[in-house]
């Protein structure tokens, strides 16, 4: 729902400036590449030193290329096959770079092993989620349910981190969202298998 309705927004939004970026020459494709680095760039620099605040900053100013991307490409008629892979692969690539960033943070100078299999268990999840339904589009199938998509995953992540590195908050904070995570993303993980066996059987 929180996907839905954020891209609706953001669309709007960003409409101004998409079309000034097409008026310019540049590809929609660039934009979603250049999104993609600086969103590993934010995570992977600052996340591992305790950065948690400044790293969120820079994630979040970049993050919105995800949408940007896509409005560009309605408006210069440039929507393709490939722009839609590109977008989704490199979607997967900056989520593990978050994840992987505070992981890195919690196993290391974090010093918090729990956290950082909590966080660890949030990469591999979120991952899990987006196989499940790619791999039922596949297979000529829908899997278009569940309780935490990536748009809900990313908001939730990046404002309890940013919130614990502005307020200096105790890991338990973020760790406890780290852990309801986890569970929504496994749980989301079970809905997109039951509907895809509820298909399943009954195109048997």
């Amino acid at each position: 729902m929180l996907n839905r309705y954020a891209r609706a927004f953001f669309g709007k939004l960003f409409t101004p400036l998409a079309r000034l970026l097409v008026g310019l020459g540049i590809s929609p494709d660039v934009v979603t590449v250049i999104g993609t680095l600086g969103v590993c760039a934010g995570a992977l620099a600052f996340y591992p030193r305790g950065e948690l605040l400044v790293g969120t900053l820079v994630i979040t100013a970049f993050v919105f290329s995800d949408t940007l991307d896509g409005v560009m490409a309605r408006l210069s008629g440039r929507s393709t096959t490939w722009g839609a892979y590109l977008d989704s692969t490199l979607d997967r690539v900056a989520d593990a770079a978050i994840f992987g960033g505070l992981v890195l943070w919690f196993a290391g100078d974090g010093n918090n092993t729990l956290l950082a299999g909590l966080a660890l268990a949030c990469l591999i999840l979120g991952s899990v989620v987006s196989y499940a339904k790619a791999r039922a589009e596949g297979l000529g199938m829908t899997a278009n349910v569940g309780i935490a998509e990536r748009a809900e995953r990313l908001v939730i992540v990046l404002v309890a981190t940013g919130f614990t590195g502005l307020l200096d908050l105790p890991a338990v904070v973020l760790g406890t969202v780290l852990g309801l995570l986890a569970v929504a993303s496994l749980v989301t993980v079970l809905q997109r298998m039951l509907e895809v066996r509820r298909q399943a059987l009954r195109s048997q």
